[in-house]
């Protein structure tokens, strides 16, 4: 088992830079596949980004890609979204999850594990 633990959201402007942090602990993290998800208000979760257990694997949502960019750190147990050029569309609560040894997926019925979620919001 592993539990999740999201920081770095906040309040920004449009065209501003966050980086959010997705930070293990439990079991080893660096068995695990990890996914970013994002909710905004009435709106269903939907897939952002995803990291591979491996690691040599990334994948991003449409909306996202060449914006955002997803790493991992295993020495610290680490998963990261850094945020660019950010839009006020943008704004949800961000969740990490992860999957032991899964397949790098945008459903999210396969992840196992999930935190608390962060907010996010850009004004425009």
């Amino acid at each position: 088992q592993v539990q999740l633990v999201e920081s770095g959201g906040g309040l920004v402007q449009a065209g501003d830079s966050l980086r959010l942090s997705c930070a293990a602990s439990g079991r080893t993290f660096s068995s695990y596949t990890v996914g970013w998800f994002r909710q905004a208000p009435g709106k269903e979760r939907v897939f952002v980004a995803g990291i591979s257990w491996t690691g040599d694997s990334t994948y991003y949502g449409a909306s996202v890609k060449g914006r955002f960019t997803i790493s991992r750190d295993n020495a610290k147990n680490t998963v990261e979204l850094q945020m660019n050029s950010l839009k006020p569309e943008d704004t949800a609560v961000y969740y990490c999850a992860a999957n032991y040894r899964g397949s790098l997926t945008t459903g999210s019925v396969l992840y196992d594990y999930w935190g608390q979620g962060t907010q996010v919001t850009v004004s425009s």
